[in-house]
């Protein structure tokens, strides 16, 4: 008996690899030069301090034999695709990716995804639920970690809105359930940070239009078809310039702080991981320059909103937010060391 059949990928290696090469990253071609001005997977680089040939030498080694790659979270959709498929380009490397079972409203498309080696990500219900399900799901990425796969998962729930990304203790606390010994399971995981830099977010007026929503109406919910909207946005929207920076294993930090780290309580581990993920997430942003026209950008998609009580000032405020806060964040990244 599977005990992972309500949440795992669909195993059909030979296809895949056939349904790949011949429809899977042909679409995703077609987004790419569609959609964005240039789209790179970059080893380290940037303004981040790991350089040159031996950094790229360094990462590749460190992914060779699988990672957890935890990324911050834009869209929906093109976040694990195109990470996907450009590590498969170069690294030969296929990772299983995370999705919310919120997300699968109609059964074929649960099976499009999970036959594109997408697992389930069960959310919602009562305490004793959200924690059967976590461990559910910890069993099941510490069995693909143990035969040597790749994973793909965002470092929170849901996409950071705001451009504020920040990794959530309670996804480490999910990868790690079960362990005597934080620092080892994390050392197992092998968790290499990604950043993922959009220059233009097609999906940021309607963040900003769920953020007002939600300040007008704190029980406010999405109607059915919004997730639906973002993901279709998200996938054939500009996005301008596009990078996403892999950064080295955390098990090269985690050797080098051994000591100070075996003096925390667990908590206090997890927060330290934590921040040490923003960090190599963070100091991993490509900042791109903003011309005198960005200005008219916003005005834009300020105009976009439909909204009967459109808050015009907020919603401006928080499309700015959504673009400031990748750069705060970045340049406090580099005034810590590494």
């Amino acid at each position: 008996m599977n005990p992972y059949k309500d949440i795992e990928a669909y195993r059909v290696s030979p296809l895949l690899a056939v349904t790949d090469l011949l429809l899977v990253f042909p679409f995703l071609d077609l987004l790419r030069r569609r959609n964005t001005t240039s789209l790179r997977l970059e080893a380290g680089g940037g303004d981040s301090p790991w350089q040159g040939k031996e950094a790229q030498r360094m990462i590749r080694e460190d992914i060779r034999h699988g990672a957890v790659f935890l990324t911050n979270h834009r869209d929906i959709i093109t976040d694990a695709a195109w990470l996907s498929y450009m590590l498969r380009m170069r690294y030969f490397i296929r990772p299983y990716m995370g999705i919310g079972n919120n997300l699968l409203s109609k059964r074929w498309i649960e099976w499009l995804v999970r036959y594109n080696r997408c697992y389930v990500v069960i959310r919602g219900g009562g305490p004793k639920e959200v924690a059967k399900n976590a461990m559910h799901l910890n069993s099941y990425i510490q069995y693909l970690r143990g035969r040597g796969k790749s994973i793909w998962l965002a470092q929170r729930e849901g996409r950071a809105k705001d451009g504020n990304d920040l990794t959530q203790p309670a996804v480490l606390k999910m990868l790690t359930m079960g362990s005597d010994d934080f620092i080892e399971a994390v050392r197992v995981l092998n968790i290499c940070p990604v950043s993922i830099n959009y220059e233009y977010d097609p999906c940021d007026y309607l963040k900003a239009r769920e953020m007002q929503l939600r300040r007008d109406n704190p029980q406010w919910k999405k109607p059915e078809g919004e997730d639906e909207r973002s993901m279709k946005t998200g996938m054939f929207g500009k996005k301008g310039r596009v990078v996403y920076r892999l950064t080295p294993s955390l098990n090269h930090w985690l050797d080098a702080h051994r000591e100070e780290l075996a003096g925390m309580t667990r908590n206090e581990q997890v927060q330290a991981v934590a921040r040490r993920i923003d960090y190599q997430i963070h100091i991993g942003y490509e900042v791109y320059e903003r011309g005198e026209d960005f200005e008219q950008y916003l005005q834009e998609r300020l105009a976009l909103i439909d909204l009967p009580s459109k808050d015009e000032m907020f919603l401006m405020d928080k499309l700015h937010e959504m673009y400031r806060n990748p750069v705060t964040n970045h340049e406090a990244a580099k005034q810590l060391k590494d």
